[in-house]
């Protein structure tokens, strides 16, 4: 900062101006960074779209009357009773698994058993998400526990 001879303050120099912007920009950067999507945000990501899919899965085992079946593989998962191509059978994120081998059934009766299953995080073993139904009430991502 310049000072005049009477000692008041002038103003802020071009470069004391370029010093603060530079500090705003990388601060801005480091923001932009931290805001990024983690592991555990694709993974509830992948939950919530489960969950809408099995519900789909269920209203149209009740509306055929024929059993579906939900079975997870290595690259997916997918829907026994249902024509190919009905749904999606992927996930989006190929980090997220299943624990164990899961089949659900997902009807035709309105009312079925209490099912779950546990999304991991390949890349991140410690990260879960359990999805389950009491039978009645849709699937609902909750946390699961560790």
């Amino acid at each position: 900062m310049q000072i005049s001879a009477a000692g008041n303050s002038a103003g802020f120099t071009l470069l004391e101006l370029l010093v603060v912007v530079a500090i705003m920009a990388m601060a801005s950067a480091g923001v932009g960074l931290a805001m990024r999507d983690s592991s555990q945000v694709q993974l509830d990501r992948e939950a919530q779209r489960l969950a809408a899919l099995l519900e789909s899965a269920r209203a149209r085992s009740r509306v055929s009357g024929v059993p579906v079946h939900w079975r997870a593989n290595p690259g997916g998962f997918r829907f026994d009773g249902l024509a190919p191509s009905t749904l999606p059978e992927q996930w989006l994120d190929g980090d997220t698994g299943v624990v164990g081998t899961p089949s659900l059934l997902l009807g035709p009766e309105p009312i079925i058993g209490p099912q779950e299953l546990l999304l991991v995080s390949q890349g991140q073993p410690g990260q879960q998400v359990r999805l389950a139904t009491d039978g009645v009430r849709p699937f609902a991502v909750q946390a699961a526990a560790q």
